[in-house]
Parts: structure tokens; sequence; C-alpha cells
């Protein structure tokens, strides 16, 4: 590892520990004390599949939320998960065990097929030290033709506290993605690095915006759970619902994503 390298391995690892000091960074899916109604699902839902976090403005992508179709995947998602050769042997087969165990999760969830496979990868998973990212675009050429030169910059110049990140591309521009890549840092700590698979992977899959009101979720910034939690199933189980469809609005989308919220919790919207 380089220098520089070594030095941010050391800033996570404090990450970690002050996360972990002030309770966050979860791994019980949520309790009695992150109740949540079958209005909250609905509207964590909207906010979440309906909006992008990032928008490119002048050929950069900038953190500032807009509203777009619904996304989801038509075709069976197969990861492919590829190391820098700064990870430690021991952390690869770690990290290809929990995607393993994290795909079979997602399969049973939405219903949708989702493996770990090398034949025909369409969802590349990328951890990388930081040297290793910034010498990336070579290779992403290769795996998303087309990619946009804001996508591109971001993944290259990722910022200290943006800990992963993924882009989606849709090439038949009919909201059904048909390539994904996730870029993981490499220096992470253990449960950083477990947190960054599960969110990554999961936005991946059509959830691409993060909420303050979603509770108990990983897609909050607030770090408070670090491990995709029962809420966020649901999420995932509604996102893949054959009652919504690909390229959906928001609008469109709301009665239904009411009516499957109800059924989910048990109680009317």
């Amino acid at each position: 590892m380089s220098a520089e390298s070594e030095a941010l391995a050391r800033y996570y690892n404090s990450v970690q520990r002050g996360l972990l000091t002030r309770g966050l960074l979860r791994t019980d899916g949520g309790g009695t004390d992150t109740p949540f109604s079958s209005r909250d699902l609905a509207q964590n839902f909207l906010r979440i599949a309906f909006f992008q976090e990032y928008q490119d403005v002048g050929g950069r992508l900038v953190a500032r939320e807009n509203a777009s179709r619904l996304q989801r995947w038509t075709k069976p998602v197969r990861l492919s998960i590829d190391f820098g050769s700064s990870v430690p042997i021991e952390v690869r087969e770690r990290d290809r065990q929990q995607i393993a165990r994290f795909a079979a999760r997602l399969t049973r969830v939405t219903g949708h097929p989702v493996t770990v496979s090398d034949t025909a990868p369409n969802f590349h998973v990328l951890v990388v030290n930081e040297p290793e990212r910034r010498a990336l675009a070579p290779r992403l050429r290769r795996l998303v033709p087309g990619i946009s030169n804001a996508s591109l910059a971001h993944m290259i110049n990722l910022p200290r506290d943006t800990y992963c990140a993924v882009f989606t591309t849709d090439g038949g521009n009919n909201s059904t993605p048909d390539t994904a890549v996730a870029v993981i840092r490499g220096e992470h700590p253990s449960l950083l690095r477990t947190a960054c698979l599960h969110e990554e992977i999961a936005q991946g899959l059509g959830l691409p915006n993060d909420s303050p009101r979603a509770r108990p979720s990983i897609f909050n910034d607030d770090e408070e759970f670090g491990l995709l939690t029962t809420h966020d199933e649901l999420l995932l189980q509604m996102l893949y619902d054959r009652r919504l469809r690909p390229g959906m609005t928001e609008e469109e989308a709301r009665p239904i994503v009411n009516q499957i919220a109800a059924e989910l919790t048990g109680s009317a919207v």
C-alpha cells in the first residue's frame, strides 16, 4: 500500500471506531426503537426510488436531488467482484463470501435473480485502494462503453468523505439498467466495508436516493444502520412488485405504492 493508502486506512479505522462509539453502524436490522408505519414506508419508497442523489451539472456530478422515473432490472443480475492487488487474500475471501450471501438474500427479497458470476457479469464490484482507483479510467471505459465524463470523474476522484459509490447505465433508455459498477475503498475496515457492499449493491438494483426520514434504513446518510434492514427489504420487495413498471413517474406509481405498503404492513396508509 502507498503511504496515502496507509493514511486513509488509519483515517477510516478512526471513522468506524467513532461511529461505533456513538451507537451507529447498527447491524440489528431495526427493532422496537425504530417503528415505521405504512405511510412512512410508502413515503420513504417514493423519495428513494423516484429521485436521484446526484445531477450532472456542466459535466460534473453534484449532490443535488432530482426527480426521475422508476428504474428496475429486468435482466438477471450477475455480480462479479474484482480486487486491486493491495487487498489481502483473506479479505478477498471474506468479501466474496459476504457478497454471495447478500446476493442470495436479495434474490429471496426481490424475487429477481441476483447471483455471483464471472460469466458475462453485468454488475461489477471493484474493491481498490486510492492509487488503484485513480487508475481505473481505462477499465471503466471498457466495462461501460459510453460512460459519461461526469460519472467517470466522480468514480476516479472520490472525496475522502465519500466512502463508496455506484452507478448504473441504461443502454436502451427504457429505465431498465443493463450495467452497474460499484467502487469500494480497499482501505476500509471490515464493518465499514460490508456497509458499503450492502448499500451500493442495493442502490444499484434501483433505489438510487437517500432520505433523512428513512428509518431504520441504510438509505440514510446518518450512518445509524450499517447493514440492510427489515425496512429496506420491504423497499426492495416493493421495487420489484410486478404492479410497478420501469419508467413510471412518482405520480403514476403513488396509489400503487400506497396499496403495496398497506399490504406489507397490514395497515392502511
